[in-house]
């Protein structure tokens, strides 16, 4: 068990170097930064919010992303300030497993994710039970996350590679 979270905390920690190496902006035209699949799953599992645990990133195809975790809506809603009425707090308290699949594609320093499927419970969600669960949820959690239109990379970054294997940074400019 000890060795496992050891794993875990080393892949975080690898990770976290190489975020912050992109961050620096230092390196050249064309480098390359590539995170592992382990680097990301121990990152995302560090940085997981309150009412969110087991989380699990897969790349199923080259630029098609899978997240899993098990998601308490209510409590992820009140650990940023959110307190549901008597009925919603019915509807969004306890965990419930969640899967979103997204598809991921870049170039020239921009990208766009588009949300493909979004199971709760194992039953699929869309239309106005997604919109509102993306923005009360997702947008409230993460206010700079961008669905569904283009958006800048920033840090120089050209591109992402989304492979099985893991995620490649292609430093532009």
């Amino acid at each position: 068990m000890l060795g496992a979270l050891a794993g875990v905390s080393s892949d975080s920690e690898s990770a976290q170097r190489k975020f912050d190496l992109i961050d620096s902006e230092r390196l050249k035209p064309g480098s390359r930064v590539d995170l592992t699949l382990p680097e990301l799953n121990a990152y995302v599992l560090q940085e997981a919010p309150p009412g969110v645990r087991n989380t699990r990133l897969q790349v199923l195809s080259p630029g098609v992303v899978a997240g899993n975790a098990l998601i308490d809506f209510g409590k992820l809603g009140r650990a940023n300030g959110y307190e549901p009425g008597w009925l919603m707090s019915k509807l969004l308290d306890g965990e419930r497993p969640v899967r979103v699949t997204a598809h991921i594609e870049s170039s020239g320093g921009h990208a766009r994710v588009d949300v493909q499927r979004v199971e709760i419970g194992g039953l699929e969600v869309d239309g106005r039970t997604l919109d509102f669960l993306i923005h009360n949820f997702l947008l409230a959690l993460y206010p700079d996350a961008v669905v569904g239109r283009p958006f800048e990379l920033g840090h120089r970054i050209d591109r992402l590679d989304v492979q099985p294997r893991g995620v490649g940074v292609i430093v532009g400019r």
